[in-house]
């Protein structure tokens, strides 16, 4: 039997135009999963791409949860068994004003690196996961078949916490186990180098408010005197990094291993600038650890952000006041084998131990995830290696990724599977950010890129 790659890559090439179509139809569609007054439109979503995977051969449905739909389909015959996972929420368009058109309009732009896709949800993650729809699609209408089992699992609330993913992966846990799993959210490496997950960063989020004073005081009468909550929250904060950059937390470094030579010695070819990569949003040197490099920083080394501070009068004009309460989200980035749980603890103590009297502190956790690993030495990681390399014409790299995708976690420790993550998405493409957009470069070659790779696992 001849190969049919090359009639299923033609195939894509010359039906670009009506896939494109079919992604415009999914963007139109509002599904923000984290604001209650879209659940409406989140359904609609699952229902489209229940209609659309039975279009192209899978048995499909829609599976409530307590909160966003999951879409779950299966297809194809053979003893290779893939699992695709994508999701179909987004996050929230505000600032709206800072749109340059309607973000569930779908528009194609141009850019300075060629035509590209502006709407909410094309890069993270419509526009990923239709890659692969789109690659199954050729494959059925070029042969009539998958070349192996495909389960594919959509998501509704990977955007707001997924409160709903780890019951499920349990309950349907013997439905969706697989030989391996396949995840599109992530992206290129310098725009061009496709690139594999080697690792993940984990994810702790904590929320701290501090009360003082039964009411907001005129700063007048009891400035100098009364506990301003403001300043115990700043000092507080200003406390969680030292001048070298390190984390002052008692305990955060535990479980964390510096990089392999192996790995580093890699990573070092990749010809990384952290003066390019810092120059493209307006920075110029790194403000990490000081004795870390960029890529180590962003890939294999844990952080502490603050992600908002609120207090007092944030409105137009001046007020003194001294306020009541003032809070702060934190979010921290994990590696290696660092504990959130034990984390949260010991954040909580930190803070605890920095408050003086007259005032009360509270906390609300956002949530926690594990750092991931995948054993990239595995043969199926070598297959989709040589996939990519073939359509990109680059080297496929294997990286880090210092952002934080709890299903690949998830997956390992609930259902004992490996994750091959490889995405199309380009540093400029401003996910979760206004003018949100996917180049059609990266929908197109996406879509070929999976049809390699399906034929790469197949065999």
């Amino acid at each position: 039997m001849s190969d049919p790659l090359p009639a299923i890559l033609n195939r894509l090439d010359t039906g670009q135009a009506a896939a494109l179509e079919r992604l415009f139809e999914l963007l139109r569609i509002p599904s923000i999963s984290t604001d209650p007054s879209y659940a409406g439109p989140c359904d609609d979503a699952a229902e489209w791409l229940v209609a659309e995977l039975r279009s192209i051969g899978f048995e499909a449905s829609k599976r409530e949860t307590p909160g966003r739909p999951m879409v779950v389909a299966h297809g194809g015959e053979g003893q290779r068994h893939m699992l695709f996972y994508g999701h179909y929420d987004v996050q929230p368009v505000d600032p709206l004003g800072l749109w340059d058109g309607d973000p569930f309009e779908p528009v194609v732009i141009r850019t300075p690196t060629g035509q590209a896709i502006r709407a909410r949800g094309a890069s993270d993650d419509k526009g990923q996961l239709m890659t692969f729809l789109e690659a199954c699609r050729a494959w059925r209408a070029e042969t009539g078949s998958l070349p192996c089992r495909i389960t594919v699992l959509f998501e509704g609330e990977e955007e707001s916490g997924s409160p709903s993913l780890v019951p499920f992966l349990r309950a349907h846990a013997d439905e969706l186990r697989a030989d391996l799993a396949l995840i599109c959210d992530t992206g290129l490496f310098d725009d061009r180098v496709p690139a594999i997950i080697r690792s993940l960063r984990g994810l702790l989020g904590e929320e701290i408010t501090i009360e003082g004073p039964d009411r907001d005081l005129h700063s007048g009468l009891y400035g100098g005197m009364a506990r301003n909550p403001i300043r115990v929250l700043t000092r507080i904060l200003g406390n969680l990094h030292d001048d070298r950059g390190r984390v002052r937390i008692p305990g955060f470094y535990d479980g964390v291993d510096d990089l392999d030579e192996a790995t580093a010695a890699a990573w070092g070819e990749l010809g990384f600038s952290e003066e390019e990569f810092l120059g493209t949003v307006g920075l110029s040197s790194a403000a990490g650890e000081d004795d870390r490099t960029g890529l180590e920083q962003l890939w294999s080394r844990p952080t502490a952000e603050i992600n908002g501070i609120l207090g007092g009068y944030t409105g137009e004009g001046f007020k003194t006041v001294l306020p009541a309460k003032a809070s702060a989200k934190v979010s921290f980035r994990l590696v290696g084998g660092q504990d959130p749980v034990r984390l949260r603890e010991n954040f909580r103590d930190w803070v605890l131990s920095q408050v003086p009297k007259d005032c009360r502190v509270y906390f609300a956790d956002h949530g926690a995830s594990k750092a991931a690993r995948m054993d990239t030495s595995a043969p199926a990681f070598e297959g989709v290696r040589q996939a990519l390399s073939d359509e990109w014409g680059e080297e496929a790299a294997f990286v880090g990724f210092g952002g934080s995708i709890p299903i690949a976690g998830h997956f390992q420790q609930e259902l004992g599977m490996q994750s091959v993550l490889t995405g199309f998405a380009k540093d400029g493409d401003q996910i979760h950010s206004p003018n949100e957009k996917y180049d059609l470069d990266s929908f197109h070659k996406g879509a070929r890129s999976w049809a390699r790779v399906l034929a790469r696992l197949g065999s």
